[in-house]
């Protein structure tokens, strides 16, 4: 198991009342999976109805976009940072 950091838009602060996780995982997915059973309400921020990241939403371990993986079974190592960003758009 990696110690690892997630790091969440500021737009989640008031949401999930953080936006920085110590965490203990292999791979990404049980980083989230981790994340979700500390914070529940963060699942319902990033993921849609099966589970997957919202459209809106970027994950990154480190410098690797982690968007159109087949899955997130990405191996961790210990200092590693996982990202998530919230796309913005508008005209």
């Amino acid at each position: 198991m990696a110690a690892v950091t997630l790091v969440l838009p500021s737009v989640l602060r008031d949401a999930v009342g953080t936006i920085e996780i110590k965490l203990r995982a292999a791979t990404l997915a049980e980083a989230m999976e981790e994340a979700y059973r500390q914070l529940p309400v963060l699942r319902h921020h990033l993921c849609d109805e099966r589970g997957r990241f919202r459209g809106h939403v970027l994950c990154f371990v480190n410098d690797l976009n982690t968007r159109g993986m087949k899955s997130l079974d990405v191996p961790l190592s210990n200092g590693d940072r996982i990202s998530i960003l919230q796309a913005v758009s508008g005209g």
